[in-house]
């Protein structure tokens, strides 16, 4: 299906051929009739889908049909992160360039003078974090008595972030006439309670998690855990790395992985929730550029960013989530290039490492690095306690029940 099969605005038909937009990705195809028509949607699409055109072309066409004389906004669209909104809301100027309709960025990490100009002279789409936009509303800068059409994108990132309370208290200002369009990369059942209690007889729209491009050379490493930052050094001196992506699973374990590298003279930068954002920007960039080899970071850079010729993605912790796994090594083997995925594997992640070969279907080659020794042994301050190991022991065993119940 064409762009052009759409009965859009003349405005909004320019500029898709201006932006070069020509067949639709099925989740557009199947999402934007139902959407211009009014419907709820809850879409279930992995992300580089294109499910923000999915979203974003309902929404502007609906508007565009309507008065655009008040000032208060007509449309509100969620994202979890500050990036996501800065990408779809710049999406959003662009296909609106040849018409009225005004859109503002709303995120933390920036002071609020702008925004709050911004939101006074009156805007059509407000592109928030949810935690930002609450902070607008107790300082009563936004009105949301107007509102016609609310997204709430990447759904599922948004509950794990802890939004759900925010996101119950943001809807609940606005009026139970409207349509409301859930986005979600995942379909677990917190997702399916929130589409019962926000949405009037969705459209349920689930394309299939499409495999990892074959380009992707995909590997386990197993290695003691005090030996991963190590083998990750060695990796690099060994390998014909370009540029690396290093996936983390928490801040701390990523700013400590950040500060190894450094002593290790590896040109790197560091991502995620706490840095502000002119610094996230900055790492962003310098990564882009080939300023920095390395890029760590934690989830938030999994999903949105779009950060092209990175030939090696790196697991340094096992994702929690099997589908997390899908998009972290989706950052690389980009535009029909080849990349590698590799993943860091200790033995308390084996319970992981099976779920996520389920959701592939198939097994994960498991390999060694040629002249690492893997004998090197734990130093005495890294022993962990008795009460730990008992912990990490019970965390294990939690996760072993949980991929049997899945079996």
């Amino acid at each position: 299906m064409q762009f052009t099969d759409f009965n859009l605005s003349a405005s909004l038909q320019e500029a898709i051929r201006a932006l070069g937009y020509g067949e639709t990705t099925p989740i557009q195809a199947q999402a934007i009739p139902p959407g211009l028509q009014g419907r709820d949607i809850v879409g279930c699409a992995q992300t580089g889908t294109g499910k923000t055109l999915a979203f974003l072309l309902p929404t502007l066409e609906r508007l565009l049909q309507g008065s655009t004389q008040n000032e208060n906004p007509k449309a509100v669209i969620l994202e979890p992160t500050r990036e996501l909104v800065i990408q779809v809301a710049g999406e959003a100027k662009k296909l609106a360039a040849r018409t009225p309709l005004h859109t503002a960025s709303v995120y933390g990490g920036t002071g609020m003078k702008k925004q709050t100009n911004e939101l006074h002279r009156g805007v059509d789409v407000v592109v928030a974090t949810p935690g930002r936009l609450m902070d607008h509303m107790r300082r009563k800068n936004v009105d949301f008595r107007d509102v016609q059409i609310l997204v709430l994108d990447e759904a599922d990132r948004m509950l794990d972030m802890g939004f759900l309370p925010d996101i119950k208290h943001i809807i609940g200002r606005m009026p139970r006439q409207r349509q409301t369009l859930l986005f979600s990369a995942t379909m677990p059942p917190e997702i399916l309670a929130l589409a019962r209690h926000f949405q009037h007889d969705p459209l349920v729209i689930e394309i299939d998690m499409a495999r990892p491009p074959e380009a992707i050379e995909q590997a386990l490493y197993p290695v003691p855990k005090h030996l991963k930052t190590q083998l990750l050094l060695a990796m690099l001196k060994q390998m014909d790395v370009d540029s690396m992506l290093v996936f983390t699973r928490t801040k701390q374990e990523a700013d400590i992985v950040t500060r190894q590298l450094r002593q290790a003279k590896t040109a790197v930068a560091c991502i995620h929730g706490d840095f502000e954002q002119k610094k996230r920007l900055s790492a962003l960039e310098g990564f882009r550029s080939g300023k920095h080899r390395v890029l760590v970071a934690t989830n938030i850079a999994a999903r949105g960013l779009d950060i092209e010729g990175i030939s090696h993605v790196i697991n340094y912790d096992v994702p929690e989530h099997p589908e997390d796994y899908v998009h972290r090594i989706g950052r690389t083997a980009r535009a029909d290039a080849d990349g590698d995925a590799i993943t860091l594997v200790t033995p308390e992640d084996e319970a992981l490492i099976h779920r996520i070969e389920y959701l592939l279907g198939r097994k994960i080659e498991r390999k060694t690095l040629p002249g690492f020794d893997y004998d090197v042994p734990v130093p005495s301050w890294a022993k962990p306690s008795t009460e730990v190991l008992l912990q990490q022991a019970n965390k294990t065993q939690s996760l072993a029940d949980r991929w049997r119940s899945m079996c």
